[in-house]
């Protein structure tokens, strides 16, 4: 017998983001990942014949947004350019991001909070005279924390 009698998964292409309060739409989000390395250690008059192993600190990846370019619209270039006034370098500066996975109705299945964000990177789309492709721009943050809820 099946765990999910019934149900499918939740597909992965309907989804929300929200930053600094402002909700932007996105072709992608990718780097919602925190990962933490175990220390391992074992004292000299160890009986044991191995480490102990525990958690240690907790590092997170950056979080990767890609979006299409639209005439007179400049949100994701603004939030960079606040590097150049200096934004961002104190932990008061920085922005929360919301990253919402989303089911068919539009309600929220799972949601990833991201704290203490900041741009690191900011891409603009490639030129080529022979495609037939969306322009993409791209926005990179670091942050520090993400907590994930169901």
């Amino acid at each position: 017998m099946a765990d999910f009698e019934n149900q499918w998964p939740v597909a992965k292409y309907h989804f929300r983001v929200t930053i600094d309060g402002e909700q932007i739409s996105f072709q992608e989000a990718s780097g919602l990942q925190a990962e933490t390395t175990p220390i391992e250690y074992r004292h000299g008059d160890s009986e044991a014949f191995h480490v102990i192993k525990q958690a240690g600190l907790i590092k997170t990846s950056n979080l990767v947004l890609k979006k299409g370019v639209f005439e007179s619209d400049s949100r994701l270039l603004d939030i960079f350019n606040k590097i150049y006034d200096k934004s961002y370098y104190t932990q008061d500066d920085r922005v929360d991001i919301i990253v919402e996975l989303l089911d068919e109705t539009a309600s929220t299945v799972m949601t990833w909070n991201i704290t203490k964000a900041f741009p690191i990177k900011f891409t603009g789309t490639d030129l080529k005279s022979t495609a037939n492709e969306v322009s993409i721009e791209t926005i990179e943050f670091a942050y520090e924390e993400i907590k994930t809820e169901l």
